[in-house]
Formats: C-alpha cells, sequence, structure tokens
C-alpha cells in the first residue's frame, strides 16, 4: 500500500512540476500578445487622426507592412498560447485520472477498515483484546496500535476529502482552460480575417506604385539625400568633439590622436577596451523592438529595384518606449535636425554611440550615463503613427554596422 502511495505522489508531483512551466510560459505569451494588440491599436488610432493629413503612399506601405507584420507576430503568439493551453488541459485531464485512481484506492482501502472495524466494534472485544496480552508490556504495545489505527482511520478520511475537493477545483479549472483556449481560437480566426483584408489592401496600394515608379524613385531618391545630409551633420559633430577631446587632454597625449581619432586617457581606453570586448554582447538600445531596417547597402523595402543605403540601424518599437545607452559612458552632445528629431551622443572611449528620432531626452552633455540608462523616448511620427529609432555606431569617424555588435540584433 505504501509502495503505491509513493507511486502516485512521485507522478503528481512530476505534473505539478509541469504545470508550473506551463503556467509561467503561458504568463509571458500573454505579456507579450497584450504588447502587440496595445501597438496594433496605437497603430490604428494614430492612422485614424491622420486621415485627414495627405500621406505618401510609400509611408501607408510600410505603415502597412508594419502592421501586418504586428499581426502576424500576434497570430503566432496567440497559437503558441492555444496549445500550450491544450497541453495544459491534457495535463490536468491526467492529474484528474491519476487523482481519481488515488482516491479509488483511498477508498477501497477505507472500505475495508471500516468493514474490519464493524466486526470488532464492540467495546467488550477491545477490552478482551487488550486483557489477553501475555504482559503488561504486550499491552501497552497494543493499546498503541489500536490509537494509531484510529488515527490512521482519521487521516484516510481526510485525504478522501481533500482529494474530492481537489478533483472538484481541477474540474472547474479545466472548464475554464477549455473556455480561454477557445477565445483564443475565436480570437486567431478574427485576426486571420483582418490580416488577409490587409494584405489585399497592400497588393492595392503595391499596384498603384508600380503605375507611378518613376515618382517615387524620385521620393526615395530625395529622402536619401535626406539621410545623407543628416549623417554628414553627424559626422561633422564627431570630428568636433575629437577635436575637442584632443586639445583637452594635452598635447602628449594629443599626439596620440590625429583629426579623425580620439586620443585617448587611461580611462577612455578602459572604456574602449570594454566596449570592444563586449562585441556582439551589448544589449539593445530600447527594451522592445524589432529591426525595420539594416546596415549598409540594400534594397528598398516596398521597391526591391530599388537600392538604398544605411548608416545604421532603425529599430520599430512601441510608443513611448525609452532609448537606453548600450555601455556606460559619457553624453558628449546632443543635437537636434530637421528629420531626425533629437539625437543623442554617448562616447565611450574612441567609439561613439549615436541614438535619433528621439523627444523628452533625459540626460545633458557632459553626464556620465551606466549600460542600459534612459536616454529619452523614442518619437511616434504623427504622419504615420510609428516609432522607429535610427541607432549608429561608430569607432572614431569609421561607421560600425550595429548588428555586430548587439546581442542577436
Amino acid at each position: 500500500m505504501r509502495l503505491k502511495k509513493l507511486i502516485y505522489t512521485f507522478g503528481l508531483l512530476l505534473i505539478s512540476i509541469s504545470s508550473f512551466s506551463q503556467s509561467t510560459k503561458q504568463q509571458q505569451l500573454e505579456k507579450q500578445r497584450k504588447q502587440l494588440k496595445a501597438q496594433i491599436e496605437q497603430m490604428r488610432i494614430l492612422l485614424d487622426n491622420n486621415k485627414q493629413q495627405e500621406r505618401s503612399v510609400l509611408d501607408e506601405v510600410e505603415t502597412l507592412s508594419s502592421k501586418i507584420n504586428t499581426r502576424e507576430n500576434l497570430i503566432k503568439i496567440t497559437n503558441q498560447q492555444a496549445n500550450l493551453l491544450t497541453r495544459e488541459v491534457n495535463t490536468n485531464l491526467k492529474k484528474i485520472q491519476s487523482y481519481r485512481k488515488e482516491l479509488k484506492v483511498l477508498k477501497e482501502d477505507y472500505a475495508r477498515m471500516v468493514v474490519k472495524s464493524y466486526k470488532s466494534k464492540s467495546h467488550k472485544s477491545k477490552i478482551m483484546f487488550l486483557l489477553s496480552s501475555t504482559d503488561f508490556a504486550q499491552a501497552y504495545k497494543r493499546l498503541q496500535y489500536m490509537k494509531q489505527y484510529n488515527e490512521y482511520r482519521k487521516e484516510q478520511a481526510n485525504q478522501i476529502q481533500n482529494r474530492a475537493e481537489e478533483l472538484q477545483t481541477l474540474n472547474k479549472q479545466l472548464s475554464r482552460r477549455k473556455k480561454e483556449k477557445q477565445n483564443l481560437v475565436d480570437e486567431n480566426r478574427n485576426a486571420q480575417q483582418r490580416l488577409k483584408e490587409e494584405k489585399k489592401q497592400q497588393q492595392v496600394l503595391m499596384a498603384s506604385i508600380r503605375k507611378k515608379e518613376g515618382t517615387y524613385k524620385k521620393e526615395i531618391k530625395k529622402k536619401q539625400e535626406q539621410a545623407s545630409a543628416i549623417d554628414r551633420e553627424i559626422e561633422k559633430l564627431i570630428r568636433e568633439a575629437i577635436a575637442r577631446a584632443n586639445k583637452k587632454v594635452g598635447k602628449k597625449a594629443a599626439k596620440k590622436g590625429t583629426a579623425t581619432t580620439f586620443a585617448l586617457t587611461p580611462e577612455g581606453q578602459k572604456l574602449a577596451d570594454g566596449f570592444t570586448t563586449n562585441k556582439g554582447k551589448l544589449p539593445w538600445p530600447v527594451g522592445t523592438g524589432k529591426l525595420t531596417k539594416k546596415f549598409g547597402r540594400q534594397p528598398h523595402p516596398t521597391l526591391p529595384n530599388i537600392q538604398i543605403n544605411s548608416s545604421g540601424v532603425e529599430i520599430e518599437t512601441r510608443p513611448g518606449e525609452k532609448a537606453r545607452a548600450i555601455f556606460e559612458g559619457e553624453v558628449s552632445a546632443i543635437q537636434k535636425l530637421k528629420g531626425a528629431g533629437r539625437l543623442v551622443h554617448v562616447r565611450h572611449g574612441n567609439y561613439t554611440t549615436i541614438y535619433y528620432n528621439l523627444e523628452n531626452i533625459a540626460v545633458k552633455e557632459g553626464q556620465k550615463v551606466s549600460t542600459k540608462q534612459s536616454i529619452g523616448e523614442v518619437r511616434v511620427n504623427p504622419t504615420n503613427g510609428r516609432a522607429i529609432m535610427k541607432f549608429l555606431i561608430f569607432k572614431d569617424t569609421k561607421k560600425q554596422n550595429p548588428q555586430s555588435w548587439i546581442y542577436k540584433m
């Protein structure tokens, strides 16, 4: 009997561990699902508010593509949740089955004890059982046995009651989980329908773009020229920072630097070494986001036969998301440029990280910052409702590919 109880207990322990793991994963997925739904809703509100404004079809297609990608992620997460709920339902069914088996064994055991107790229930037989002892020691042992037997009966009765209550709780939980799963399935069905409609809308817009490809090529070229002008302003500021830094550290140290390279103090060298050591392991410059434009030359996302060039990467995030320093350093400059919003430069020895399209700047020039410290908020474009931050890394005046430096970018 004890072996059976041990087997049951071990089995239930394994089921409980599995159930806890599934519950934790479910909470993580639910958090992601809520974030994605909030992004879609925010995008919808901002786009609705700007319907009266004249928007470029290219911007509209990019916004719609972003919305489609977000919705596809939402569908994926919701599917994972539904699958996890299926496993949780199956786990609960196994647990219920195990509890029922254990309850059956407990009841059978209890019934045997009741019958046995009934056959010897008379007060006289208990006294005779004690009096028939050969000595006092045996009588004492028999008395203890009778007490333990009665306590065991009470324990069995309590176990039966507890298991019955747990079964009732599990059945209610099972019913809730089945309902939750059905709600997720229904939600996914609606999301897939909206996705289908958005993809049709995207196809219509793409067809209109192809008809006027020459016009849109000019628009893309104009945007590329604006980006190049911003890059020149950034590079100019970095050269000025190099000149100031080299002058500040003195003539002797300045010999180590040039017009395009930083002369490093021991402290600056330590920062640069730490930055280099963490290549490929540095945190993202936002807590939540996805890469929407890579570094270097690449096909345009809407017109793939047109090549564009990016001096950094673009990360789309949720409205109000904080931009954060990827490594400790010092704020070397804060700029405001047309088409780029506010930019924050953070120097790490002879490396500079640049975060732009920010608002509500939380730092000032000359301030020391730590890794993951907030430096401002990513600004939402009022025209398309998207929160996109451009992020650059320079070693002296040479551009670096952020994807090589940031963990899993």
